[in-house]
């Protein structure tokens, strides 16, 4: 992809369907008795390998027109034995969160990804399902994609997360429908609740006292209709853009606001973005709202602590608006960057770097030195796609053109990026 830098953002748009509520409606959907409907669907490489996972499985699951998704339900015990190795591409939400499904199985599968995905770390989630009695096996002793999955009974557990981690809970709250008593699942911080809001809306009684969530099995998921929010991970991206660049103003209409996932906003609050949300309203239980920023000088901040769960996966245009602002910008505790769809500390540094930024590295994060000019500059995103369309953002306001290479890995989360660019963009 070839940026240019242009004068200003303006305009008003809606990005694509939220990725982890569309994997999500897939999943519950797909174990659901009955029809659910799904629109605002995102239809990107990600949500498709959750989506062709439980078509292998015996669900039939009509793709209307890309944005609308019928899952005729198979109940809690409908699915069938896949024939084949499930691909979960690049997503690491499909392996992880159907880790927990396939453990209370009562047949045997298989799951790999793409190199990348074969890469990270899996037995965050194979640990506690094994303790729960699953068997599964997998390289480096159920670390590694590819994993073998025989299902079987499980038997309720109580997990203490050492890392916030929604796929996680995800899976173990997946798996605590099968297993016998009670499973639950205690998290410090809180990491995102779609998983949760979405079995409560499917009728699943969930237990909550402080920072603990509990599931007993034995419940039923009765269908339901859901209207899929824009995805507030995709629309940080013109947030940022609208920030850095003077005389911009962007709304981005019908955004998902989920308080878990809006540490984007406060972030870029603190740094002294100008942000106001409208009409902020429920839909099938989850906020939406409309989101206006208008551009405003931005200064450096430190980001730690709590907040992190809260914006992990929008830390990489977070540093764009870092490398911009006046000021100095330290990110600590941060450490699961490392772990991503690439090493994102890293990469990230070796962009910014490129581009003229000083940025200094460490286990968990780093520091940024903004208020420079950012050089135009060819740079890899190492098929990482937060990082890919987080330097197109900064190719806007470089001095010269921008060069992304390897770019084709932005169809797994926001296949239409390039498009929505290119509509606000005032040259």
């Amino acid at each position: 992809m070839t940026i240019s830098p242009i004068k200003r953002l303006n305009g008003e748009i809606r990005v694509q369907g939220d990725k982890s509520v569309s994997h999500r409606a897939i999943i519950l959907g797909s174990i659901a008795k009955g029809v659910t409907n799904v629109t605002n669907f995102l239809p990107s490489d990600d949500c498709r390998a959750t989506m062709n996972a439980f078509r292998a499985m015996g669900v039939s699951i009509e793709d209307i027109n890309g944005g609308t998704v019928k899952i005729d339900g198979r109940d809690l015990y409908g699915l069938t034995e896949p024939a084949d190795v499930l691909d979960m591409g690049n997503s690491g939400t499909s392996a992880r969160l159907l880790c927990g499904l396939l453990a209370g199985q009562n047949f045997f599968s298989v799951m790999t990804g793409d190199s990348s995905l074969r890469r990270r770390p899996m037995k965050r989630v194979t640990g506690p399902l094994r303790g729960m009695g699953a068997n599964i096996t997998g390289r480096r002793d159920g670390d590694l994609l590819p994993l073998a999955i025989k299902g079987g009974e499980l038997q309720g557990i109580h997990h203490r997360l050492p890392v916030a981690s929604a796929q996680v809970k995800s899976a173990l709250l997946f798996a605590g429908l099968y297993a016998r008593g009670k499973t639950s699942v205690e998290e410090m911080p809180q990491s995102r609740d779609h998983t949760e809001r979405m079995l409560t809306y499917f009728g699943i009684k969930l237990g909550k006292e402080g920072n603990v969530i509990t599931i007993e099995s034995g419940q039923k998921l009765t269908a339901r209709d859901i209207s899929v929010p824009g995805d507030i991970s995709s629309a940080a991206f013109f947030m940022v853009g609208a920030s850095i660049l003077k005389g911009s103003e962007v709304i981005v209409r019908d955004v998902g606001l989920n308080p878990t996932r809006t540490g984007i906003i406060d972030v870029l609050k603190k740094m002294g973005a100008l942000i106001e949300i409208i009409d902020l309203r429920d839909s099938e239980g989850e906020p939406v709202g409309d989101v206006r920023v208008v551009s405003a000088p931005l200064k450096g901040t430190e980001i730690s602590g709590e907040i992190i769960p809260r914006l992990v996966d929008e830390l990489p245009v977070i540093c764009i608006a870092a490398a911009v602002a006046e000021g100095e910008t330290l990110i600590k505790d941060a450490a699961e960057l490392r772990v991503k769809e690439s090493d994102r500390i890293a990469v990230m540094a070796e962009c910014l770097t490129l581009m003229g930024v000083d940025v200094e590295t460490f286990d968990d994060g780093m520091r940024i030195t903004g208020g420079r000019q950012l050089k135009g500059t060819v740079c890899n995103s190492h098929g990482d796609h937060r990082i890919a369309m987080s330097m197109a953002i900064a190719g806007l306001v470089a001095d010269d053109e921008m060069v992304i290479e390897d770019t084709e890995c932005i169809k797994t989360s926001f296949p239409e990026f390039e498009k929505t660019l290119r509509q606000l963009s005032v040259v």
